[in-house]
């Protein structure tokens, strides 16, 4: 049950037995039955162990005594424990100190009180007034997850344990640990659970961890065997690290009365949180470099890479440049007396390496006919093979104009012939 710090009249239920539950006194709770232990993630100070014994006018007055000794006392043993020596302030000045009251047992009468209670002050005050340093060197976050195995079967967050309720109300401020707990709602019971402290992949396991902001897991373990209804409860508590379930530690606690379940779960508590600092002190407790590390992403088209100096260096010409480059189409004019003049040229032009094709695209017999040649080569080429084989050349753009020597010659002097129009036309005299 929780009690505002700020709310010290509250009704006097009946009387509790000196040994019966420890109440959990912490400010902000609700006493709804049943609902959920919210977190307690305050850095306070807490003060354990403060016996008070007081006498007043009605139960009321006698508990609000009680614990305005407590705050005294427990103010007192703090400082000592910090400074070395016990130093004292108002109540005034107390309780703007004190965050909350843990109630660990008590006994309440019509005009006494009698408790153990455990008092919380507030860290960040209590450290200036006291001068020390209020500094807590963590460890990375960690996702604490409370395994109970009750009955036969493990639980997690699948319905609500005592288990889970003690790691919630836990204050963990002056741990060296950096807990991550959850709450246990929404879908905190599909993605923590008794089959995922089984799975050692990390794939999955990151993605556990992404949803809770944590580092690394920690798996808190208990089974809780009752000798019999009522009776005296063992519970074997277990801690471990990481999703390959290295062992931190292990111990038993037992208690002799059925009522004082969630007494030991708070002793198993602390005693693991002892031990996961003392792992954390030792180096035992870092990070799994898997659990760090992301896999690679799958590259898309765009991200591929490519080999851009090969891409410089031989850069892909279009079509259109490879044949203008290699084959060149030459108009070729010569002279077609007779149909035998026709394929003759025709044979000859065919017979020069390179040529491809030779086909007399205007005949004009008696005059000049031209040939449509195509060539694997530039037109120069063609018109130094052609000399070689004897035939007088002129040159102009896109044509030549070939005759064969003593046929009307053309000479050195003769200017290059226009390109073709397609139509025949009769050979100029001595030209």
């Amino acid at each position: 049950m929780t009690l505002a710090r700020k709310s010290l009249t509250i009704g006097i239920a009946s009387a509790l037995a000196l040994a019966g539950l420890g109440a959990v006194l912490a400010e902000g709770e609700k006493a709804a039955g049943g609902s959920a232990v919210p977190i307690d993630a305050s850095g306070s100070f807490e003060v354990s162990g403060v016996d008070v014994d007081v006498k007043g006018k009605d139960a009321d007055a006698a508990r609000y005594g009680g614990w305005r000794l407590a705050q005294r006392k427990g103010w007192e043993m703090l400082s000592r424990k910090l400074t070395g020596k016990p130093t004292s302030m108002s109540d005034s000045a107390l309780d703007s100190l004190v965050t909350g009251i843990v109630v660990e047992k008590e006994q309440i009468g019509p005009t006494r009180y009698i408790a153990r209670l455990s008092v919380l002050f507030d860290r960040n005050k209590a450290g200036s007034i006291l001068g020390v340093s209020v500094a807590v060197n963590q460890s990375p976050p960690m996702l604490i997850v409370p395994l109970e195995y009750s009955g036969g079967s493990g639980l997690v967050f699948e319905r609500e344990t005592a288990w889970a309720k003690a790691w919630n109300r836990f204050k963990s401020g002056g741990s060296t640990v950096d807990y991550v707990r959850v709450q246990g709602n929404g879908p905190d019971s599909m993605l923590l659970n008794a089959g995922q402290v089984l799975r050692r992949g990390r794939n999955w396991w990151r993605s556990v961890l992404d949803q809770y902001g944590a580092a690394d897991v920690l798996i808190a373990e208990v089974q809780i065997r009752r000798e019999y209804p009522g009776g005296p409860i063992i519970g074997i508590f277990s801690a471990t690290h990481g999703p390959d379930r290295q062992k931190i530690a292990d111990f038993a606690l037992r208690v002799d009365n059925g009522d004082s379940l969630d007494t030991l779960m708070d002793a198993g508590v602390q005693r693991l949180d002892k031990a996961y600092q003392q792992a954390l002190a030792l180096g035992l407790l870092g990070t799994d470099r898997l659990l760090a590390t992301r896999p690679p992403a799958p590259k898309t088209e765009e991200e591929k890479p490519t080999d851009e100096a090969t891409e410089v260096a031989t850069p892909t010409p279009d079509a259109g440049a490879i044949n203008a480059a290699s084959t060149s189409g030459v108009n070729i004019q010569f002279d077609t007396p007779n149909v035998g003049a026709v394929n003759a040229g025709e044979a000859a032009l065919r017979g020069i390496p390179g040529v491809r094709s030779a086909v007399t695209s205007s005949l004009a017999l008696g005059g000049i006919s031209v040939m449509r040649v195509s060539f694997d080569g530039q037109i120069a080429s063609l018109r130094a093979q052609l000399e070689a084989r004897g035939w007088s050349v002129q040159e102009g753009v896109g044509v030549l104009r070939i005759r064969r020597p003593g046929n009307g010659g053309g000479g050195a002097g003769q200017q290059p012939i226009p390109a073709p129009t397609g139509t025949g036309t009769p050979a100029p005299n001595g030209g």
